[in-house]
């Protein structure tokens, strides 16, 4: 038999606020973790996230579109690069990202981890 599940960010099962300049929003729909996640002008992975999350990098993956604003990301090797609304993204673990510029970013994720 056929399913559909419908859950909106109106109504989150999770709301986590204990980041600097960060809002995660998530909503499970078939059995997955999607990430709603706002993040003010300012935040800045290394200095928001690494004193809870207490790694040198972040080393989650991260898989996403951004509908707000822009981000840039920077891998432990060096590459880099800024992505911004409209854009969808594949991050791998092992880097630092920032909001650029005065405007809010908000990006959704369907990977299923953010912060942890």
């Amino acid at each position: 038999m056929s399913s559909i599940e419908v859950k909106s960010f109106n109504n989150p099962d999770e709301v986590n606020t204990n980041f600097n300049n960060a809002k995660m929003e998530s909503v499970n729909v078939g059995g997955e973790r999607v990430i709603r996640i706002t993040l003010q002008p300012g935040w800045k992975w290394s200095s928001d996230i690494k004193p809870v999350v207490q790694t040198d990098s972040c080393q989650t993956k991260h898989l996403g579109i951004i509908t707000a604003g822009s981000v840039c990301c920077r891998h432990d090797d060096g590459t880099e690069v800024t992505y911004t609304k409209g854009d969808a993204y594949s991050i791998d673990p092992g880097h630092d990202a920032w909001v650029v510029g005065d405007e809010t970013a908000e990006v959704i994720e369907f990977h299923g981890k953010w912060g942890e």
